[in-house]
């Protein structure tokens, strides 16, 4: 599909207190509930319609699934019965365990679940059988209106569901947000950290934790006493492992949650533990610590309730933090600051927000290993003006965040590969070309490319100009983007998006010349063998005469010009108005022509008679016409082909409805300015 460039110039970071509505009715949670209640009806969210459009989109249900409210469910439902815990959060026939145990991390934080979940919805007195949750997508909080018509069989919940049967928040925050992703099966797979950040617009950082630096149990310690949320799993080698338990109880492939990080005073000594979740509510550890372990018989009954250890098959479980380091592979952790977790210190961080596009044929470049078109990718220019304190360089995080693809699965979108470059500036405005990237390395880089939603990295370096590319993996992948980058102190950030701007030569006018060149000769006879006595030209005539003159013209591989492209050129030098060509209209024209023809050569580099559509930028830029990103695009669209390439033909076209487009502009420059001077008194 093609992606319209979106502007990337930065933008402030969004707060959820000017949550959008997105209903398609233009109406907010409030005004359709007061509705609802005025018309004595029940909500029915005709956005998310209980069919099997809003279950799957790759088939058709297992099972006759029948849509209920909690009314029709149980006698007396709850929106959150006694708190919103961790325990409400039980995982059903949906291969969304990532999410869940995102809600699970969630629930460890009040004041951010009340911003996702607001707390003031009930079955009460005013029940309109209408909901509504809050989620971070992109720099943007929406909030989500549905109905609460929820996918049961034989009277129970089908997918996620409380512990408690007769409470319904978790189930309808799930309902929400496969709202937000186009169905319940969009939210089949997927990375917890991807969930957090649309919990919190927080920033999300990884651990392998084979490799984790000596003091992760402080990190962790630290991350959750700043209400960072946290999960882990288990890496599987192949698809037959995926969610194969182990000996000891555990599940590769999984999504768990953290929910604590204790020391426990053990036979005098202490003993660093580390609480984890499954959201399946059930499968726990079963090793040392596990909930009837005898260990357990050595820890004082106020030590186990300070901990709130209790033997129940909950799901959730204690283990050492040495088997949790033998046993799990990875852990995410997404900050609700930036704060780098091995610092003692808060600061305040500066957020600014890129908004793009990877558009095929024109802005969707490649990574470095495709350098003929890897210079053609937004770039971003990063101005490091500030010392960290009492530091020598510049601290800063860079998250690119690719947009919206889990919504696009049902058209067989799948998350592309992205990473990004560093590049130190070299001085200069505007696009950086080829040759640039040719001949200089990268300063820096995302660790690896990898096709999840978001890649970030930390950075420390010198102050200075830089700029940062984001890019997929190939070259040709469209996608839509989000650049987010945190300093500790002020970074100006600019989009190195050209200015539109032209730069054309003073137009030609026909002068009589003594003598006439051989080339004015040739032409002549051939215009006077077409045209007659009169010697104008129709645009019919003047293809003749072009493609007659191209075919004799050496080292040129173009295809015959089109009639549409003669009847251009006449619109663009017919000065008389009679829709035909004079032979010192023709001869102006054909300076211009060769001047085309020779860029065009310039920059078909394989000499097959078309160019890249990546080079139209430089080939344009010869012309005359620098513009910027969208205008790009819109021409690539227009004007290339399913290989991106573009012919001469196309190319001519190009040019001269620029030239057309250029004349109509300084003609309206030309008289606003005789306006003004007209209002001013001059």
């Amino acid at each position: 599909m093609p992606y319209l460039y979106q502007d990337s110039k930065p933008r402030p970071a969004a707060h959820p207190g000017g949550a959008r509505a997105t209903h398609s009715s233009g109406k907010g949670y409030e005004e359709l509930k007061r509705e609802c209640l005025r018309r004595g009806v029940l909500f029915e969210d005709s956005d998310f319609p209980p069919c099997n459009s809003s279950l799957f989109f790759s088939e058709n249900p297992p099972i006759p699934f029948v849509w209920k409210r909690p009314g029709d469910i149980v006698k007396d439902p709850k929106f959150i019965l006694g708190g919103a815990t961790r325990t409400d959060i039980c995982q059903g026939d949906l291969g969304d365990c990532w999410l869940l145990a995102a809600i699970a991390s969630l629930t460890l934080n009040e004041k951010t679940l009340a911003r996702v979940v607001p707390l003031d919805q009930n079955f009460g007195p005013d029940y309109a059988g209408i909901f509504h949750f809050q989620f971070w997508q992109h720099n943007e909080w929406l909030d989500v209106v549905i109905d609460d018509r929820l996918p049961t069989f034989k009277g129970r919940l089908v997918f996620l569901h409380s512990a408690e049967l007769n409470e319904f928040w978790s189930a309808l925050l799930e309902k929400a947000y496969a709202k937000l992703n186009g169905s319940y099966e969009s939210l089949k797979g997927g990375s917890t950290i991807e969930a957090m950040e649309d919990f919190t617009g927080g920033i999300g950082e990884m651990y392998d934790v084979k490799a984790a630096p000596d003091n992760f149990y402080e990190i962790l310690e630290k991350a959750l006493k700043r209400c960072s949320m946290v999960g882990c799993s288990i890496d599987t080698t192949s698809a037959a492992e995926s969610e194969a338990r182990t000996p000891f109880g555990l599940v590769k492939g999984h999504a768990y949650s953290v929910t604590g990080i204790e020391e426990v005073s053990y036979r005098g000594r202490q003993v660093q533990l580390i609480r984890i979740r499954n959201p399946w509510g059930q499968v726990e550890w079963n090793g040392p610590w596990s909930d009837n372990s005898p260990e357990w018989h050595s820890v004082s009954p106020s030590e186990q309730r300070r901990l709130s250890q209790a033997a129940r098959d909950d799901g959730e479980f204690w283990m050492k933090f040495e088997d949790f380091k033998v046993h799990f592979d990875k852990v995410e952790i997404c900050n609700l600051t930036p704060d780098a977790l091995e610092d003692s210190t808060a600061h305040k961080w500066e957020v600014t927000i890129h908004q793009g596009s990877w558009v095929r044929g024109a802005t969707a470049g490649g990574c470095r290993n495709f350098l003929e078109t890897f210079w053609t990718n937004p770039q971003i220019k990063l101005h490091l003006t500030e010392k960290d304190d009492g530091q020598d360089d510049c601290t800063f995080i860079a998250a690119l965040m690719q947009k919206g693809r889990r919504k696009l699965k049902k058209l067989g979108a799948e998350m592309l590969t992205i990473g990004y470059s560093i590049y130190e500036s070299p001085g200069r405005d505007g696009h950086l070309g080829k040759d640039f990237f040719r001949y200089h390395p990268s300063k820096a880089r995302s660790k690896t490319y990898i096709n999840l939603r978001e890649v970030s990295h930390r950075f420390k370096l010198p102050p200075g100009d830089y700029i940062l590319i984001p890019t997929t993996f190939e070259p040709h992948q469209e996608a839509d983007f989000c650049l987010r980058i945190f300093s500790e102190k002020k970074a100006i950030t600019e989009d190195l998006d050209e200015n539109v701007a032209i730069d054309l030569p003073e137009p030609l006018h026909p002068t009589p010349s003594p003598q006439e060149t051989e080339e004015e000769k040739q032409f002549r006879a051939l215009f006077e063998q077409v045209s007659g006595k009169d010697m104008e030209i129709s645009a019919e005539e003047l293809e003749y005469v072009l493609n007659a003159v191209l075919k004799k013209t050496k080292n040129i591989k173009f295809k015959n010009l089109s009639l549409i492209s003669c009847r251009n050129i006449i619109s663009l030098m017919d000065t008389s108005g009679n829709g035909k060509l004079e032979f010192s209209e023709f001869k102006v024209f054909w300076e211009k022509m060769k001047k085309w023809i020779s860029i065009f050569l310039q920059f078909d580099f394989d000499k097959s008679g078309s160019m890249s559509s990546y080079e139209l930028r430089g080939a344009l830029k010869a012309a005359g016409y620098q513009l910027n990103n969208y205008l790009l695009q819109l021409i690539v669209l227009r004007y290339s082909d399913e290989q991106f390439q573009i012919e001469f033909d196309d190319f001519l076209n190009c040019l001269i409805r620029l030239e057309n487009a250029s004349r109509v502009f300084q003609a309206l420059s030309v008289k606003n300015k005789e306006f003004i001077n007209l209002n001013i008194g001059e």
